[in-house]
């Protein structure tokens, strides 16, 4: 497929006008006021992974609503200073799959939580726990589009929610270095992450690759690619519905979230990605902190041969150089 967003140089200087509600900010407010109102951490019960270097823990935190919401919690054995944290978001349709199936970071020597997908699971991967009670609103059967037509309704109200609440779970949790929390994700995850980057204020790095949710109303332009199609072919059946269902997705936009963010922020993209197109990650970078008052570090690497695969390995590399710089981490052994 060949590159078919703005060329490269216009992608680096691309800053889209937003259509962002005037009360963005208090919806969120609200919406995170009334998720925080219980103690975040339910539960977290050792499991047997087979693994002899590496300790998890099957967490239940409360996300939305006080919503049960799974997620493996794993740390290198025997070492018991508190350590700094990375929270990784899973990527559409999938769940928080096995404990042994994402060890980067642990192995990196991180504290490392993975946050179960609600509502999801059935499509990668190997399965999520984690039920939506909240998803009868109308909308289509996939999570892009449920409770689509307004923004109390839809499922990244939810899982927004569930995402930062995450967060708190983590520095909640025994030998965890509270002041230095990452929040990391590609694609969904890549979104999800940088919501947190905008409602966190006090999150140490933010590493978002191929984030969904940005540049939306673009993307619904360029692609048919899951999951932006889901929502085409939705408003397809649905005539007439664009008005709300833009209105809904103008709160889940991750250019507004990126503008209200903190952290210092590390950013990847594959320029020939029609899946989530380059150009809503550019624009979220571009706008990165602008409403912030603060003046993180960000970078932004980018891959011009590659699809929604990005850098895959090497970007992985070069993220776990800078999240151990930022957060002063010792390196390994050589």
């Amino acid at each position: 497929m060949p590159a078919f967003d703005l060329p490269p140089t216009e992608l680096e200087r691309h800053r889209p006008a937003l259509d962002e509600p005037a009360d963005f900010e208090e919806f969120w407010r609200q919406t995170l006021q009334e998720a925080a109102e219980a103690d975040p951490l339910v539960s977290a019960r050792p499991v047997p992974t087979g693994l002899r270097l590496t300790r998890t823990w099957d967490v239940t935190f409360r996300g939305f609503a006080g919503d049960p919401v799974r997620a493996w919690f794993s740390r290198p054995a025997g070492t018991p200073a508190p350590l700094p944290a990375v929270v990784e978001y899973a990527g559409y349709g999938r769940g928080r799959g096995l404990p042994h199936e994402r060890l980067t970071w642990v192995n990196a020597g991180y504290a490392h939580l993975l946050m179960d997908n609600r509502g999801q699971g059935d499509q990668y991967g190997c399965g999520g726990d984690t039920p939506d009670p909240h998803a009868a609103a109308p909308g289509g059967p996939g999570p892009a589009v449920r409770g689509l037509l307004a923004p109390h309704d839809y499922h990244y109200r939810r899982l927004i929610t569930d995402a930062v609440r995450a967060v708190a779970a983590v520095r909640a949790l025994p030998g965890v270095d509270a002041a230095r929390t990452a929040a990391v994700g590609n694609s969904q995850g890549g979104g999800l992450a940088l919501a947190v980057a905008g409602l966190v204020p006090d999150l140490a790095a933010v590493l978002v690759t191929a984030p969904f949710l940005c540049g939306i109303r673009r993307a619904l332009d360029l692609t048919d690619a899951s999951p932006y199609g889901e929502i085409t072919a939705y408003l397809s059946v649905h005539r007439g519905a664009e008005r709300a269902a833009y209105r809904t997705l103008s709160y889940m936009e991750g250019i507004s979230f990126a503008r209200r963010a903190h952290a210092p922020a590390h950013f990847g993209v594959g320029l020939r990605d029609t899946v989530c197109p380059p150009s809503g990650a550019y624009a979220a970078f571009n706008r990165y902190a602008e409403l912030s008052g603060a003046d993180p570090r960000k970078e932004i690497r980018a891959y011009p041969f590659n699809g929604h695969e990005g850098g895959d390995a090497v970007h992985v590399r070069r993220q776990l150089d800078w999240l151990a710089e930022v957060l002063d981490v010792s390196p390994g052994p050589a």
